[in-house]
């Protein structure tokens, strides 16, 4: 695939992670010839991913099972593809090689590259006995003397592989993975004598995706796997990783190989414009992957958490209040913050029952009877729904936000949420609040996850039936009292926590 431009400089032919198991030999040579013979020459990066990821054990099995090879579009992968295909189909006597991708259209322009190339070269051409198209699916089949390997194209779906025992599995797309895609095609190799599953693709839109474990386990050189990643370590949420991305030159040529060969540097120009890719321009032209969506258990750790349970402790002074309520208006729960007389934080779930009925007149009397620095209450979430009976009641957002008054409402920004769920789990992390350890707080830390919220996150539900209000109330109380507390002048005795 070699067709040099007229740049000095060419894209870096080596990733900035590469990661595989020893090996005695390597098969690659051998495919790489192949593919020249077809008229497919591959670039060094090119060979450099087949050497390693075709790496071989004395006992002639492959080194590596999973194969996982991440670079920027147009660069070049699908010849990495077309050179193992070919391989597998002519050298290496597999009997059935899958290739899946995401798309139809894409499996079927895989599939018409492939066949081109053998009806290009007679060598191979000769030793096919049949191209098939029909009902979804593409394939060849090479004839009985020739072994009779079989490759077949089809996309995928939440069962597509299941049934075919392949020797080989190709996975194009792979950031549109699912764990369920996974459970179909994975059984399908166990039985087989020599597998290997290759995973080829772009970072995915989805923060969630599951091609992240398999980037970390390719990152951490677990066993049997090789890992080819020449995306860049920027974040692409982050304004002053998008800024190095659009003007830095040379890292543009890191995460590229083909930049300099078949990719021109005035294209990059172009796309990192406004205009162009914009702000996508770090994750799609540079291979930077999204800050990871993890389980709510990789944030808040449930054993911190309990942890930090003090049957005894109570809060000294100064508090705040918040009230969140559950998507479906079933139930909701009122919290309180403020700080022990050690210093430490002290979180409580004030009051917690069925529907919202009860709120208003609840704060209401919270507020008369304890003065609060402030109450409060995220409105883009469902809670958003009590502003107009609180503010007739009497609770109302500050007339003047530089100089709040007691028992004023606080409402986050989204950019504040997302900065207070952070700011409660490094608070659970690193020990500096306590709570009294309640049944219905417990719960709700088990089954809390993160959600997306704008360029940061929140908390979210990690199955609908499970009430977390008591983890968002309490973590805009912590909020509120450490945003208002400190505009509000006034001693305070030490009071028991007891509502």
């Amino acid at each position: 695939m070699t067709s040099l431009l007229p740049d000095v400089q060419i894209g870096a032919q080596t990733p900035r992670i590469g990661r595989w198991p020893d090996y005695v030999t390597s098969a690659a040579p051998e495919v790489i010839e192949l593919a020249a013979s077809a008229g497919l020459v591959l670039d060094p990066w090119q060979q450099y991913v087949l050497t390693h990821g075709l790496g071989e054990q004395a006992d002639g099995r492959w080194a590596a099972f999973k194969c996982s090879c991440w670079v920027p579009r147009q660069n070049g992968k699908g010849g990495i593809i077309e050179a193992l295909e070919l391989g597998w189909l002519f050298l290496l006597g597999e009997k059935l090689v899958l290739h899946s991708a995401h798309e139809y259209k894409t499996a079927q322009e895989a599939y018409l590259r492939i066949k081109d190339l053998c009806e290009s070269t007679p060598d191979l051409d000769r030793r096919v006995n049949r191209y098939w198209q029909a009902n979804g699916e593409q394939g060849i089949e090479l004839t009985r003397s020739a072994g009779g390997a079989r490759l077949r194209f089809i996309a995928r779906s939440r069962t597509s592989g299941r049934g075919f025992s392949g020797d080989k599995n190709v996975l194009d797309e792979a950031q549109e993975l699912t764990g369920l895609q996974m459970k179909a095609l994975l059984p399908t190799m166990s039985a087989r004598p020599n597998p290997q599953i290759w995973f080829f693709g772009t970072p995915p839109e989805d923060p969630a995706a599951w091609v992240y474990g398999l980037r970390t386990d390719g990152e951490a050189g677990a066993d049997r796997m090789a890992h080819f990643d020449w995306g860049a370590d920027l974040d692409p949420t982050d304004p002053v990783d998008r800024r190095r991305a659009g003007r830095d030159r040379d890292l543009w040529y890191a995460c590229n190989p083909a930049l300099g060969i078949r990719i021109r540097e005035e294209t990059l120009l172009d796309e990192a414009k406004p205009s162009g890719l914009g702000d996508g321009f770090a994750a799609e032209r540079l291979g930077a992957w999204l800050p990871r969506l993890v389980d709510g258990s990789d944030v808040l750790s449930v054993e911190d958490w309990l942890e930090l349970t003090d049957p005894e402790s109570r809060r000294a002074g100064e508090v705040a209040f918040a009230v969140d309520v559950t998507p479906s208006r079933d139930a909701a729960c009122i919290n309180a913050f403020g700080p022990r007389a050690d210093g430490l934080g002290h979180v409580e779930v004030v009051d917690h029952r069925s529907g919202t009925d009860w709120v208003v007149a609840r704060l209401v009397a919270l507020r008369e009877r304890w003065d609060p620095v402030a109450i409060g209450l995220d409105a883009k979430g469902p809670a958003g729904s009590l502003l107009v009976p609180l503010e007739k009641a009497g609770i109302t957002p500050p007339e003047d936000v530089e100089r709040p008054q007691r028992g004023e409402l606080a409402i986050p920004t989204v950019q504040e949420v997302g900065a207070a769920c952070g700011q409660f789990a490094d608070a659970v992390r690193q020990g500096t609040l306590r709570h009294i350890g309640q049944e219905i707080f417990d719960t709700a830390v088990r089954g809390v996850k993160v959600r997306p919220l704008g360029e940061s996150w929140a908390w979210g539900r990690r199955v609908s039936t499970v009430d977390i209000s008591p983890i968002v109330g309490g973590t805009i109380a912590r909020w509120a009292y450490e945003t208002r507390a400190h505009l509000i002048n006034r001693d305070y005795d030490v009071l028991e926590s007891v509502f």
